[in-house]
């Protein structure tokens, strides 16, 4: 457990450290979900070597912060920045991949500069929130997975807004919060995404029936994409 200054406040992280681990994985959870809803999920990577960081956004467990005031992406961005920089700075020589849920793929993408409202001109307050520069340099990042991401990040155009590192995007096919036609879009769209969906799923993957399948899913992608160029 630790903590850092984040935009509103001290913001606490949990960190589930393994021996002899080939890599590690930053994860921004979903709107309303904390570090203590994710040991299970944890513990399959630990199982196979890979460390695990879990930021508490703020207001949601032991960070500081208004669970009821709204949120401005600018702020999850900042704080994630923070969040990726410790965990940096922790384990410099592991390859890292940054992870988000939801409201936290949302975070993820924008904190390289790839978030990018709809291109239909359905504009909302949040849109002029997207940060149109990267925040964290993709360079420092082995790869990026992307579980239950909202259109509402994934632009329509065929142009990438900023480099990626490699990505996974996990999705539920019946995801009713983030449908899966806009995340199969935007797959199409870039060479770097792998997209692996899963039938009878929704949109809190990590946690319903085919969490099993998702964390194999994402062990054997960290360790042969992520883990396998560094061994290498």
């Amino acid at each position: 457990m630790g903590f850092f200054e984040g935009a509103r406040g001290r913001l606490h992280y949990r960190h589930r450290p393994v021996g002899g681990a080939v890599a590690a994985l930053a994860l921004l959870p979903g709107s309303g979900q904390h570090s203590g809803h994710y040991h299970e999920f944890a513990r399959r990577l630990n199982d196979d070597g890979i460390e695990v960081w879990t930021l508490d956004t703020a207001g949601q467990g032991l960070s500081e912060g208004d669970p009821d005031r709204p949120v401005r992406l600018a702020d999850l961005v900042d704080d994630a920045a923070r969040f990726t920089g410790v965990v940096r700075e922790s384990i410099p020589d592991l390859p890292l991949t940054l992870m988000g849920h939801s409201l936290g793929a949302i975070t993820a993408l924008a904190v390289l500069g790839a978030a990018r409202p709809p291109a239909d001109g359905r504009m909302t307050p949040q849109s002029a929130d997207y940060p149109r520069e990267p925040v964290s340099d993709a360079r420092d990042l082995a790869g990026l997975v992307l579980c239950g991401t909202p259109q509402r990040a994934l632009g329509g155009t065929a142009t990438q807004a900023a480099p990626l590192p490699r990505v996974l995007a996990v999705h539920g096919v019946d995801d009713r919060r983030a449908p899966i036609e806009a995340v199969r879009d935007w797959a199409r769209r870039h060479d770097s995404v792998e997209l692996r969906e899963y039938p009878d799923a929704g949109h809190d993957l990590l946690h319903e029936r085919v969490r099993g399948r998702v964390a194999a899913d994402i062990v054997q992608w960290t360790r042969e994409i992520v883990a396998g160029p560094a061994r290498r």
